[in-house]
């Protein structure tokens, strides 16, 4: 392990680094991914659908019309898994739109207002 000294405001912190591989990063979460800790029969699973998926790709790559027949196929099946709003459902939400909408130029609309008399108060 190796240390290295910081300092701010006078503060002085010792922060220790552990040797990391470098295919181990830091999630946000601060855990490490879970690459390089794969067993190797899911390593090989992983290798193979890569392979596939090149092959298919190369083939695609060179026709426009496959690739966009593919993506019209994919946008098709995304769309039967939305789950769509009944009429009653769709008329409730747009009247709370509405109503929030009315509500926020109202205060916007009082606000400005408030400032304008408030101005004229101030600088006559």
């Amino acid at each position: 392990m190796a240390k290295r000294d910081r300092k701010a405001d006078d503060v002085d912190e010792s922060i220790e680094i552990d040797d990391v591989r470098a295919d181990d990063e830091l999630r946000p979460s601060g855990k490490r991914s879970a690459r390089g800790r794969r067993t190797e029969g899911a390593a090989g699973t992983a290798v193979a659908t890569k392979s596939r998926t090149a092959e298919a790709g190369a083939s695609t790559a060179r026709n426009p019309f496959v690739r966009i027949w593919t993506f019209l196929k994919q946008v098709v099946s995304e769309m039967r898994k939305v789950v769509w709003p009944t009429r009653s459902e769709m008329v409730n939400y747009s009247i709370a739109v509405l109503a929030f909408l009315v509500l926020v130029t109202a205060i916007i609309a009082g606000l400005d207002i408030g400032f304008a008399k408030l101005m004229l108060v101030v600088f006559g």
